[in-house]
């Protein structure tokens, strides 16, 4: 489950990143004590930093290190993104404002946090949104 760019000016930035946690590629983070996790359902728009560009794993080398890891975040207003939704995403969903199920999978159920705004539907699982990052479309 994921986050993919399909349109609109991003770039990558080095952040800090919480040792021994697993974190899954393309998905979005969030800062706790100065250093990146992932987002949650409960995750402010605000507080949502970008989307993690590298797995990170146990088997990892650097696993449970300090260091810093590739997060993109959008450069202007309204990047689009595709996104995957738990389920049940129709059509009238378009304009829509929801929460996330977890870092990487929109939550068309809930609409409290107001994290993504649907643009698109491509299917009951999947759809094109943009993203508060930073609080901000």
């Amino acid at each position: 489950m994921a986050f993919n760019v399909l349109k609109g000016k991003v770039k990558t930035v080095w952040l800090p990143i919480t040792p021994s946690t697993d974190l899954a590629k393309d998905t979005l983070v969030t800062f706790t004590s100065g250093k990146l996790v992932a987002a949650t359902s409960s995750t402010a728009a605000a507080d949502i930093v970008g989307i993690l560009d590298k797995e990170i794993n146990t088997t990892d080398t650097d696993y449970a290190v300090d260091r810093l890891v590739p997060v993109i975040v959008p450069m202007e207003k309204h990047v689009e993104y595709r996104g995957d939704v738990t389920s049940g995403l129709v059509a009238t969903d378009v304009g829509g404002e929801f929460d996330l199920t977890s870092a990487g999978v929109v939550n068309r159920g809930a609409s409290s946090v107001d994290v993504v705004k649907c643009i698109k539907r491509l299917s009951t699982t999947e759809g094109h949104f943009f993203i508060k990052i930073n609080g901000s479309y």
